[in-house]
């Protein structure tokens, strides 16, 4: 996993654009600004050479979250995901962070096995967050000082 900045804004947001539905796409100039925020970071992940999928994340005050992890639908099920997700914490342990959360799709059960194989537990639910009218479950991780989940 490689650190980009805001310079690779439109490769993330065209990596954006294959991973999530039309209403749910992030602009370059979006994830631009995103990454140029203090405590905002995003990672690249590489499948065979060509770019697969990204993670943005954010830390601040002890706890990370996860703004965001996007892979291309020909790179899933090639453990970029998982691979994003742990370099995400281990960033985000190395910047401060004692625990991260994000929000899911309660639909999304690819994504919520992903978290849950991470050590993900449910801490809350926001009714119709998604524009599809779905639940978002937000989720916890602990993190460990080596930035892995415990027992990972």
């Amino acid at each position: 996993m490689a650190p980009v900045g805001p310079e690779a804004a439109a490769l993330l947001a065209a990596l954006h654009a294959e991973a999530f539905a039309p209403a749910d796409r992030w602009s370059a100039q979006a994830i631009g600004l995103l990454v140029a925020l203090p405590g905002h970071f995003a990672l690249l992940g590489v499948v065979g050479g060509e770019p697969a999928g990204f993670a943005l994340g954010r830390v601040a005050a002890g706890e990370a979250e996860v703004l965001t992890l996007a892979v291309r639908p020909a790179a899933r099920r090639t453990g970029c995901g998982a691979a994003l997700m742990r370099a995400l914490m281990a960033e985000a342990a190395n910047r401060g962070a004692r625990e991260m959360f994000l929000e899911v799709s309660a639909q999304n059960a690819p994504a919520r096995a992903l978290y849950a194989g991470l050590g993900a537990a449910e801490a809350g639910r926001r009714r119709r967050y998604y524009p599809d009218g779905s639940d978002a479950l937000v989720l916890r991780l602990p993190l460990s000082p080596c930035g892995a989940a415990p027992g990972a």
